[in-house]
């Protein structure tokens, strides 16, 4: 007969000790689940490695290329499986080149070579190690970012936005479906929409660093996650409940630092209530951040209200080490020139940024830099 947990001759568990040992368990897991992926990673460079160094003994590149992947992939779908069609070769191929120097850390251990025929292992001349997350930079490998990652940052054509997808995944422990759609919502587009070569060279470097209120924000803010219509007949009250719904794909659409606190927090002004949407605690800024949703076109009026929220705030919540309260309007369209002459001269605590309801394209983003441009330039006319 079972016993029960607590009867008589057995002694029952600590959930501390439980505790312990579950996390103890869940660590070696997920070191087992990095482990394999590296080992993929390295061993796919390897092959691509050996292909391309077989193909430049070829006369006519091209056609032999093209022979040489489809003999391989006959035979290794024969010993190992579908996994080594001609496109995953192709794949393979195309990562070493754009990773070739994957193992700058030292991180792969062994690697084939072939001489007078016969196939042996180069050995290093010292024993080398993982490389350390400190050393890591992109283009380097990196136990965090497996096989599917490398497949996503192989369609980024641009070196400076892949290194950037690069350090921000790592940073970030993006999955692989999360890097995705920062690629697909065009992240480093816009991050530069707003920045000088200088700051593309950061970007490149250290990923998305935030030093300042600025930093943290994105225009436009891109919530096609929603999938909502682009409609007039859309209300704050269906984007809001839309977006809490959504609320993880929403904070990673923020980026990082961002905590939910909570929605439509009411204030009272001698009897007179007023409701804010959302209210965010940024962790590295650390300060409050209250949002206005506004569908349609931005008025000064809006911002006159989302100043009255950061007041408040700053009288009511901040404590002792908190920074000054931020406000964020999300719009679906404004006026650069009515926001800046509504908040004046000064350090800047109050933002607007449109929302987009579809990925952006290109060209899109391509407009949006050209009327910053223009903004820009009739500010400093004044």
């Amino acid at each position: 007969m079972a016993r029960k947990p607590g009867s008589r001759g057995e002694v029952s568990t600590p959930p501390s000790l439980y505790g312990r040992v579950r996390e103890i368990l869940e660590t070696a897991r997920a070191g087992v689940a990095r482990s394999v992926n590296t080992t993929q990673v390295v061993a796919n460079w390897l092959i691509g490695r050996e292909i391309v160094e077989e193909e430049q003994k070829g006369r006519d590149r091209a056609a032999y290329g093209k022979r040489l992947l489809e003999g391989l992939a006959s035979r290794l779908k024969g010993d190992f499986g579908g996994g080594y069609s001609v496109q995953n070769l192709w794949l393979m191929r195309q990562f070493y080149q754009v990773y070739p120097a994957l193992d700058a850390e030292g991180g792969i251990l062994y690697a084939p070579r072939r001489e007078s025929g016969s196939a042996h292992f180069d050995r290093p001349a010292r024993k080398r190690h993982a490389p350390r997350a400190k050393s890591w930079s992109p283009g380097c490998l990196s136990p965090n970012l497996c096989w599917t990652h490398y497949r996503r940052l192989l369609r980024v054509e641009r070196p400076d936005a892949r290194a950037f997808y690069e350090i921000e995944t790592v940073k970030n422990g993006w999955a692989a479906r999360e890097l995705e759609r920062q690629i697909a919502s065009l992240l480093f587009e816009r991050l530069a929409l707003s920045t000088d070569k200088k700051g593309l060279m950061r970007l490149a470097t250290r990923g998305q660093v935030i030093q300042k209120p600025a930093d943290a924000f994105k225009d436009p803010v891109v919530i096609e996650f929603l999938g909502l219509p682009e409609s007039p007949k859309l209300a704050e009250s269906n984007l809001e409940t839309a977006l809490i719904n959504n609320l993880q794909a929403f904070l990673l659409e923020l980026g990082s630092g961002f905590a939910f606190v909570s929605r439509q927090e009411r204030i009272t002004l001698d009897g007179d209530h007023f409701y804010i949407d959302l209210v965010f605690y940024h962790a590295v800024l650390k300060c409050f951040l209250v949002i206005d949703l506004k569908v349609g076109p931005l008025e000064h009026k809006d911002l006159g209200q989302l100043q009255l929220y950061v007041n408040w705030f700053d009288e009511h919540r901040r404590t002792t080490g908190d920074g000054p309260t931020l406000g964020l309007i999300l719009c679906s369209d404004k006026n650069d020139a009515v926001v800046r002459y509504t908040l004046g001269p000064g350090k800047k605590r109050i933002f607007a940024s449109r929302y987009k309801l579809h990925l952006p394209t290109v060209a899109e983003l391509e407009a949006e830099l050209r009327r910053e441009v223009e903004e820009f330039g009739r500010r400093e006319k004044l």
